[in-house]
This record gives structure tokens, C-alpha cells and sequence, in this order.
């Protein structure tokens, strides 16, 4: 029986700095997801990667004093590195300065050109070099970019344009179907019933970036360039089942880059995921704030399980709070005094006590159809509820039969099963402890391990 194909992406980063725990929390959500994916036995292509083209990125390499392609490079290595950390099962990781990726690019726009949908005019607005992108007074927030809290530039230039506002009705149709959640495509939906401009999809004064199909006088603006990455990153897998991004580039997701597919005669992607941001106490991290919370410091200092079980914890489609203490009141509450006390006594028990083969009734008591629901849905923090939950009545089981006593072995039996059920019910989400646990709890002979989840 062939494989179901899954391809998933996550959003591209830009590499003007290091990854903060944002990416870190796109990361594992789109991993926990593959994972997942991977157990229903479906073909998983997962792609992740970096937007290298950015002007910030020069603009940082200057600042840093550094050569821009080698400060691109040492950049793009922390990004490898927080995959590796976080124990990311990406197939792919893409690099738009490739030669592969330019070569899309070019061909694609080639298409919407052939197609009449670019023409050549003049610019003038707000340009904000955080998002790289040209803003309405309508996007701005007391005259700032509400992403980074700063005045645009006011820019005036000779451009390409891509007829954005002729899809306007074949995109809200799109919308429809295509953003999730509800809260996200509402959004989406009210900005399109408003005006829809035509977009300019090209920059005169940039120093990194792909040559204008026809005019070296122009690059391709790095947005149109980076939303390519998903087809050029494919490798026949396209189209996507889902794309994961953060609230902050949703208009872009869910508007420019369908579009310019229509445009360009190609298949549409199937879902839009938009997830929330993590806050510090309410507030948005930022560099001038000094509340950047930084990813590789945690994996080193708790391991990489508490990291992502924690990031997993949040909402995915609001925002969230996270720090350093909700980490360590998550592993110590949930991981070691739930899940690592039921794997501590249970083994303990088997091994003094051995087990004897039954029907198993305590196993019955989790819902796994709700859970796959959850899953579908992409309620991931909701997910962990449901299994924590089963955590809890495994435990009270062994309370409530005073096994200690007892020492049933019909009962560790049952106690066994569920805790291999919710070993592989946890492997999207702390993947390296649940083999460890499967690994435990397959054995032969049952044996007490090392603790699972130290408390911090």
C-alpha cells in the first residue's frame, strides 16, 4: 500500500541573529506534528531553512563588521544548530542563496510575467526594513510598524507591481478553506473586503538578493523570493498539506502567496497553520526590552525534552506567556512528579512483583479518538492535556489498589500497557524520553532505570 504523502513547512528565517525561543517554538510545533504524521505511516516531507536575501541581514553583517557572506554563514549555522538541539526531524533545509532556489525563482516569476500580471510603475509609502515590506497607514500603529515598534521610511521608486488586486475574489473564496484557526481567517477575510492594491514585488537599492527576470537593475523583493522557498525546497512534494507560520507574515501566507500561484498556473497549498506569539509577562520579547529568552541556553542548562514539552504546553493558536519559571513549574508539576513518579513506581513494582497477562480495563479509560481529533486540529497543548490526564488516572490506579501492597500483578499489567500507550502517544513531543520509556517497558524483564525528569 503506497504512503500518504505530508509535506509541512515551517516559516524561513532570517539570519540577522541568533534564534530566539520563537523560532525554537515554530520549530518544535511543526516537528511535533511530522512526528505524528510519521506514526500514522504517511509519507512525511518536512522542510524548514532561512531567508538569506534579506537587506536586514547585510544591514546586520555591517553593524557585526563582518563580511556579509560570512556572517550569513556563521548565522545560518546557529539555525542548524537549534534543529539539532531541539531534536528537529526536518528531511530538508534550504538555503535561498542557492543556485536551485534563484533558478524557481526566476522560472516562476517568468510565468507571472508571460501571464501579463507584472507591469512596471512607480512606488511611493511607508517602508518598514524590519519586515522588509512596504506598509499602509492602516498597518500602522500610532505611525509605527506594530511588529517592530518603529517608524517606516517614507521611499519613493521605480518598481515591478504583481496584479494582487486581480485575485481579490478568487482569494477570498481561498480563505475560506485554507487559514486556520477561525480568529486568523477572519482577519484575513475583513482586510480583503477592503481595497486589495496591486503589490510591489521588486527593490532598486538592494545589495543581496536574485536579479529582476529581464532588468539587472532590479532584485526580486525578498518576500516573493522567500515564499518560493516551498516549491523550490519540494522536491516533488508540492503541493503542501500545511505551511506553519507565526501570526506577524499571515497576510503575506495567506494572500500574496496564493495568488501569485493563480497567477502562475500552479497548485494551491492545502493549509495555512498561524500560531501565537510567546510573551514575557505580557509583553512581546524584544532586544530593547532585554526579555530575548534563548533557546540553547535552556537545552543546556534543563535538556531538550523540558524545552520542547514546555513550548508544546502553550496555546498554538493565541499567545502565550513563557519564561524560565514556567519551564521549570512544567517539568517539575507535569514531567517529574506525573509522568516520571508513575514510570519510577510502576517499574520498581514489576520488577519486585513480575506481571501476569489480562484484559485490560484501565486502558479503556483513555480516549484516543479524542485525541486524534485534537491532533487533526492542531490543538497540540490540548493534546498533552488529554495524555496528562491519562497520566493522573494511571497514577491514582496504583494509589487507590494500594499495589505496594497488594502487589497485583493482573493490575501492573494494566499499568504496564498504559504506560507504553502513553510512551507513543508522547513521541511527537518528547521523542528522546519516550523511546527510553518504550525501550524500558518492552523489555523482558522490567527494571527500575535512572529518573526520568529531574527536578529542578
Amino acid at each position: 500500500m503506497t504512503k500518504k504523502k505530508f509535506y509541512i513547512t515551517t516559516a524561513i528565517d532570517y539570519v540577522n541573529a541568533k534564534p530566539h525561543i520563537g523560532h525554537a517554538f515554530e520549530k518544535v510545533l511543526a516537528d511535533a506534528l511530522a512526528r505524528w504524521k510519521r506514526q500514522k505511516k504517511s509519507d512525511v516531507f518536512f522542510l524548514t531553512g532561512v531567508d538569506e536575501n534579506a537587506q536586514k541581514n547585510v544591514q546586520a553583517a555591517e553593524m557585526a563588521g563582518m563580511p556579509v557572506k560570512e556572517f550569513i554563514d556563521r548565522n545560518t549555522d546557529f539555525f542548524k544548530k537549534l534543529c539539532k538541539e531541539l531534536n528537529i526531524s526536518y528531511d530538508k533545509f534550504i538555503r535561498t542563496t542557492s543556485k536551485e532556489h534563484s533558478k524557481v525563482v526566476k522560472k516562476i516569476l517568468k510565468k507571472i510575467i508571460d501571464k501579463g500580471d507584472i507591469y512596471k510603475g512607480e512606488y511611493e509609502g511607508n517602508y518598514c526594513i524590519g519586515c522588509e515590506a512596504y506598509l499602509t497607514e492602516k498597518d500602522l500603529v500610532d505611525g509605527k510598524c506594530p511588529e517592530h515598534n518603529k517608524k517606516p521610511e517614507h521611499r519613493k521608486e521605480e518598481a515591478y507591481f504583481f496584479k494582487l488586486s486581480k485575485y481579490k475574489n478568487k482569494l477570498v473564496k481561498f480563505v475560506e478553506h485554507y487559514v486556520v484557526p477561525e480568529s486568523r481567517k477572519k482577519e484575513i477575510l475583513s482586510r480583503l473586503e477592503e481595497e486589495l492594491r496591486d503589490v510591489c514585488i521588486s527593490r532598486k537599492e538592494a545589495d543581496l538578493g536574485i536579479d529582476f527576470p529581464d532588468d539587472k537593475n532590479f532584485k526580486v523583493w525578498v518576500w516573493i523570493d522567500a515564499l518560493i522557498n516551498y516549491i523550490s525546497g519540494a522536491e516533488e512534494k508540492w503541493p503542501v498539506d500545511i505551511h506553519i507560520v507565526g501570526k506577524g507574515i499571515n497576510w503575506f501566507h495567506s494572500v500574496i502567496w496564493p495568488a501569485l500561484l493563480m497567477s502562475a498556473g500552479i497548485e494551491l497549498p492545502k493549509k495555512l497553520l498561524v500560531h501565537g506569539y510567546l510573551n514575557v509577562r505580557g509583553k512581546k520579547m524584544s532586544k530593547s526590552l532585554g526579555n530575548v529568552i534563548d533557546p540553547f541556553v535552556l537545552v543546556k542548562k534543563y535538556g531538550v525534552d523540558p524545552v520542547r514539552y514546555s513550548l508544546l504546553r502553550c496555546s498554538v493558536f493565541e499567545d502565550s506567556d513563557y519564561s524560565e519559571e514556567i519551564l521549570v513549574e512544567r517539568n517539575n508539576n507535569e514531567l517529574a512528579n506525573k509522568l516520571g513518579n508513575l514510570v519510577s513506581r510502576v517499574s520498581r513494582l514489576i520488577e519486585k512483583n513480575g506481571i501476569s497477562k489480562v484484559d485490560n480495563k484501565l486502558i479503556k479509560k483513555l480516549n484516543e479518538k479524542k485525541i486524534e481529533k485534537l491532533f487533526d486540529n492542531y490543538k497540540f497543548d490540548k493534546v498533552l492535556s488529554e495524555i496528562f490526564g491519562f497520566v493522573d488516572i494511571c497514577n491514582e490506579y496504583v494509589q487507590k489498589n494500594e499495589i505496594w501492597e497488594t502487589k497485583d500483578k493482573k493490575k501492573l499489567f494494566e499499568l504496564k500497557e498504559a504506560i507504553l500507550k502513553i510512551a507513543d502517544l508522547l513521541l511527537p513531543f518528547i521523542p528522546e524520553s519516550a523511546e527510553k520509556i518504550k525501550k524500558q517497558f518492552s523489555a523482558t524483564k522490567i527494571k527500575k532505570n535512572q529518573i526520568l525528569f529531574k527536578k529542578i
